[in-house]
């Protein structure tokens, strides 16, 4: 069995992956920078520092990179992962990437795209999978939104997938070969933000008006046509209501 790493390991994707990883029965190391005190195999890594992550990578066959920073510094964190990979011989780098990330401009986004054309050129064996945002993050939004009598949502599309199903296909081209860009991966239904909203609102027992939102910008209209979504690619099974139900 190979000897895995996923950075990030105790996040929100990076649990299930670790979970699904061990099942299989494969050596899993977790790196995070908040490391579970109870798993021998967590390894207390920042990867914006890079101390100590040559020694969790001895011996590592295979890196599923969850880690991530809506607020930045994952393309410092990346470049200090690819070059530790190469000095350690991994053999395959598996990232996480999002829907849309060459075709939003938007900051973060354009971080995500900047790490996947770094492990393009890297020399390393590479897979990069896409995904449309997680339910988790949508019913985020839609909790910050509620705090307000009338709740204001962006006036855009949506398709949410559900953690463990993104999980589950990380796991599966883990235990793989390299295969560059694979497939994006997109959840059941294209749904107005709108509905979805209500439908959270519903869910939480909780009277608002919901209130869509345009705004001005690239960003924006880039959303609004949809660059975001995976229509040809609604792979997921999980619906918004169904993570409602059990959240």
């Amino acid at each position: 069995m190979a000897e895995i790493l996923v950075t990030g390991g105790t996040g929100t994707l990076g649990r299930p992956v670790v979970e699904g990883l061990r099942r299989a029965g494969h050596g899993v190391r977790s790196l995070s920078r908040h490391p579970r005190p109870d798993d021998p195999l967590s390894h207390a890594v920042d990867l914006r520092r890079g101390t100590g992550l040559d020694e969790a990578l001895e011996g590592v066959d295979t890196v599923v990179h969850c880690a991530t920073d809506p607020l930045g510094g994952d393309l410092r964190a990346a470049a200090r992962l690819i070059g530790a990979a190469r000095r350690a011989g991994v053999g395959h780098l598996l990232y996480i990437s999002i829907v849309g990330v060459d075709r939003i401009p938007l900051g973060y986004y354009r971080a995500k795209y900047t790490v996947e054309r770094a492990l393009a050129a890297s020399g390393l064996g590479w897979t990069v999978l896409r995904t449309t945002q997680f339910h988790d993050l949508v019913a985020s939004l839609c909790a910050r939104a509620a705090l307000l009598p009338a709740a204001p949502v962006p006036d855009v599309d949506v398709q949410p997938i559900a953690v463990r199903e993104a999980a589950s296909r990380l796991v599966l081209l883990a235990q793989g070969e390299p295969r560059g860009r694979v497939a994006d991966m997109g959840g059941p239904a294209v749904e107005p933000f709108t509905r979805l909203m209500d439908a959270y609102l519903r869910s939480r027992g909780l009277e608002r008006r919901t209130v869509p939102v345009r705004l001005p910008g690239r960003v924006f209209a880039a959303y609004r046509a949809g660059e975001h979504l995976a229509p040809d690619r609604a792979v997921g099974t999980v619906t918004f209501a169904d993570f409602l139900a059990h959240h």
